[in-house]
């Protein structure tokens, strides 16, 4: 069996820690949507006429 190494002392990890039990944890991170993602979604170009008429007559 190996030996387990020894832990140093983290001044930043030793603070986080003490804001943790005062404060609390923070709050989970919220994802914002990607407005790249959005404009991809919708069309660029709108439907010309010849379409329009085309897919109205259709019963699908």
């Amino acid at each position: 069996m190996t030996k387990s190494k020894k832990k140093t002392f983290s001044k930043i990890k030793a603070v986080k820690a003490n804001a943790r039990t005062r404060v609390g944890s923070p709050p989970p991170e919220r994802v914002l949507p990607d407005p790249k993602q959005r404009a991809a979604s919708n069309p660029k170009h709108k439907e010309t006429l010849a379409n329009l008429l085309a897919t109205e007559g259709d019963p699908a």
